[in-house]
């Protein structure tokens, strides 16, 4: 049955929610203040919460793009009509907080540091899978109307030095990829893209498409359901216990039965959900915000002539591009714990960007600002894994803020392992060989990595900004 009440009252949104302190993310809560959230519409219809005992073939735990779309696969390529349990709302985690940038892109690492960890032919065959990701990714866009704005991406040097960096990144994209991936000036940037003030050049790559994430969640909800899938939100999973090959999942509302289980928590993993994820990633927050429409003046005096998706060189890099609507939406990386995420200086970060990068829009009224935790591997590439071949338990998670695009194919895979269909590749490519890694100084060193962090991210900016 069909379940959507347009008045129901969720919980309040928890700004300091923090998955390493946090007990879990919930029950019922409501969204982040986003201007997805604010502007996506009505939601379609979902299943509600679970009410009682059930049993149920597959259950994908976590309703965000990763886990709607292994519904929608297992649905669509294999028959199986998969129930999906969510803590909170629908999309409630990294789907409805990111910067809806879509890229030919997985994890954090460059082509370049493929060859270099894995070789050329394995970084070959990667890159054929990351293709077909994006394909996965563009064909479901197309499905959707979720403000698409394809066109590509553009990689902008914030600083002359950086641009050796790219030229040679686009050398290797073009002589061992094939990609048609070139370098602009600083003259082609400001005049034929957008008055970006901070830019010495860029490279500009054609494979990107730019979406509004939370109407694309909205859509593969729909779709999903229409093919037999069973979303129920404010359903969190409190207790697991697994007995003969039977996984007993308890909720609120009462307990689920499954065969095979799929987990597409992101950063937004509960502790102890699962003992094969215990310290294998590390949840990293990223600041957003979103202006008011501007003006012909401003637009004017910005120069935007694209909307497609812009990042920078920085290490803690700013994402950025023009919205429908002529709004401006700008992210970048800021606090290191959810207590600490609500200071004025986090969100300095950001209008301190728009200022240095746009002039002509210091000061401008900010409508909307928000942050989310992004599920960070420690290798800074994804995994689509089993970790026990003797337990029908999955999870695909560890897309370090590149997961828009590839968490369509991660979702894709993910049902086909579920289904139990096997392919070469599932021991060839690394994203789906092994487990997702632990610290690289080891598992001891799990509840030490925020001090690491702290002191990274000081000489991240250093590096970035002044050396």
């Amino acid at each position: 049955m069909a379940f959507h009440t347009p008045h129901e009252v969720f919980a309040p949104y928890d700004p300091a929610y923090d998955p390493l302190v946090s007990e879990g993310p919930g029950r019922n809560r409501d969204y982040a203040p986003t201007w997805w959230a604010a502007s996506a519409g009505t939601p379609p219809d979902d299943d509600g919460p679970i009410t009682q005992d059930t049993d149920a073939d597959v259950v994908i735990i976590g309703s965000g793009f990763t886990g709607l779309a292994t519904a929608l696969f297992l649905a669509r390529e294999h028959g199986i009509k998969a129930t999906v349990l969510e803590a909170n709302r629908v999309a409630w985690g990294c789907t409805s907080r990111n910067g809806g940038q879509g890229q030919n892109a997985s994890g954090r690492l460059y082509r370049s540091q493929w060859i270099a960890r894995w070789g050329l032919d394995v970084a070959k065959k990667l890159d054929a899978e990351i293709r077909w990701g994006f394909e996965t990714f563009s064909d479901l866009v197309k499905q959707v109307d979720c403000d698409a704005a394809p066109g590509g991406h553009l990689f902008v040097a914030h600083r002359e030095k950086k641009m050796a960096f790219l030229r040679a990144e686009t050398e290797v994209m073009r002589k061992h990829f094939g990609y048609d991936a070139r370098m602009l000036s600083r003259e082609e940037v400001l005049n034929d893209w957008c008055g970006d003030q901070d830019a010495k050049g860029a490279q500009y790559e054609s494979e990107g498409i730019s979406v509004h994430p939370l109407k694309l969640a909205h859509g593969y909800l729909k779709m999903a359901r229409e093919l037999g899938v069973k979303v129920h939100p404010a359903s969190p999973v409190t207790a697991w216990v697994t007995k003969n090959g039977v996984h007993h999942l308890r909720t609120p509302g009462g307990e689920v039965r499954a065969r095979a289980v799929g987990i597409a928590t992101g950063a937004y993993t509960a502790p102890g959900l699962h003992g094969s994820l215990k310290n294998r990633y590390f949840p990293v927050l990223s600041n957003c915000m979103v202006t008011r429409p501007l003006t012909d003046a401003e637009l004017a005096a910005t120069n935007f002539k694209t909307k497609i998706a812009i990042t920078d060189t920085r290490t803690l890099r700013f994402y950025y591009r023009l919205l429908a609507g002529n709004r401006l939406q700008i992210g970048s990386r800021s606090s290191i714990t959810g207590a600490d995420a609500h200071r004025d200086s986090h969100y300095e970060l950001l209008t301190k960007g728009i200022a240095r990068k746009f002039p002509a829009l210091a000061g401008i009224q900010i409508d909307h600002s928000w942050w989310g935790w992004v599920d960070v591997s420690h290798d800074m590439m994804p995994r689509v894994w089993q970790p026990d071949a003797k337990q029908q338990v999955f999870y695909a998670l560890g897309y370090g803020g590149n997961g828009v695009s590839f968490s369509a194919h991660a979702g894709r895979r993910m049902a086909q392992r579920i289904a139990g269909q096997p392919d070469p590749l599932f021991g060839q490519l690394p994203i789906y060989r092994d487990a997702l890694p632990f610290p690289a100084q080891g598992e001891w060193a799990a509840p030490f990595r925020r001090l690491g962090q702290s002191a990274l991210y000081k000489w991240y900016w250093l590096r970035d900004e002044v050396l």
